[in-house]
């Protein structure tokens, strides 16, 4: 749960996001943070992506992909299985990660979305309202950790 979560600046990124996918028995966590450029920047995957992977979202445009698409959307995008996904929310390279349930919601500040937070299984998952909700009040938490994150 969230108050299982030390959010405190003392503890590193890696550990958060990975504290973050584990409460919501997920096998993996990113974490993107807009820049200046208004593109969202890679701040943290936990360990077992593909470098292939890693390589094509380290920069992700606003509007591309599920973190693209949750930030431009101002709303949680997910998918049950993106290996079979044909609603084009999927990337076709996302299929390289081996993950089947993912979802991506947005990180607000105020009213600002300065990043997204994306959690992953590797087995096919429908998140539960309670369950977005929870990944939406984490990344409000989250928020206060990035200062420099920009808003768009």
């Amino acid at each position: 749960m969230a108050s299982e979560i030390d959010l405190s600046a003392a503890v590193d990124d890696s550990r958060v996001i990975g504290s973050i996918a584990a409460s919501m028995d997920a096998d993996s966590g990113t974490l993107h943070l807009v820049g200046a450029d208004g593109l969202l920047h890679l701040q943290v995957a936990t360990p077992g992506f593909p470098e292939a992977v890693l390589a094509t979202i380290r920069s992700i445009p606003v509007g591309k992909g599920m973190a693209g698409l949750a930030a431009e959307r101002r709303r949680p995008v997910d998918a049950c299985n993106i290996q079979t996904d044909t609603s084009g929310d999927v990337r076709p390279g996302a299929r390289a990660t081996a993950l089947s349930g993912a979802i991506v919601v947005p990180i607000f500040r105020g009213d600002a979305v300065i990043g997204t937070l994306g959690v992953g299984n590797r087995r096919e998952r429908v998140f539960t309202p309670a369950e977005i909700d929870q990944l939406l009040a984490i990344g409000r938490a989250l928020a206060d950790r990035y200062p420099q994150a920009v808003g768009i």
